[in-house]
């Protein structure tokens, strides 16, 4: 009786790591954690067009991942979309004149943040705002125009 016990203690228990180990990694896929995600330090730029970057997407220089946008939100003054994103605290030489664009991770894949550096000697901190951006390019407005500029050659 006290094995038959110890075998189903030693089942429920290897259930209950399952249980968690598939909940982390829910939580991973998701990119979503469980941290405050109050680290580092914030920095915003203004797009004319974000495409479909989400909060949560990662922030990226030269293709590693420093930070994470922490929201999307319109300015109704000058009609543009206002990213604000969280920089890690380790990552705190970023030039002034650094370059933001959206970029599409694949053809058909989410959409990030990429900061390209420039070669200022003064840093961007905590509140500062990214003044060299590129919007995100729209496939559909790339393939209207292709098919505008074709019937106009034709035509």
């Amino acid at each position: 009786m006290a094995k038959r016990q110890n075998v189903e203690l030693m089942v429920g228990a290897f259930v209950a790591l399952g249980l968690v180990a598939l909940f982390f990694l829910a939580m991973k896929v998701s990119n979503l954690s469980l941290s405050s995600g109050g680290e580092g330090y914030a920095l915003t730029a203004r797009f004319a067009n974000v495409g479909s970057l989400k909060v949560r997407a990662p922030v990226t220089m030269a293709g590693v991942r420093i930070g994470r946008v922490e929201g999307v939100r319109f300015d109704k003054t000058t009609y543009e979309a206002v990213v604000t994103m969280r920089v890690d605290a380790g990552i705190d030489a970023i030039p002034e004149d650094t370059f933001a664009n959206i970029f599409t991770a694949g053809l058909l894949g989410e959409q990030y943040i990429g900061l390209e550096p420039g070669g200022s000697p003064d840093y961007l901190r905590d509140g500062d705002e990214i003044a060299n951006t590129q919007s995100a390019l729209v496939l559909e407005q790339m393939i209207g125009q292709f098919l505008f500029r074709k019937a106009g050659e034709s035509g």
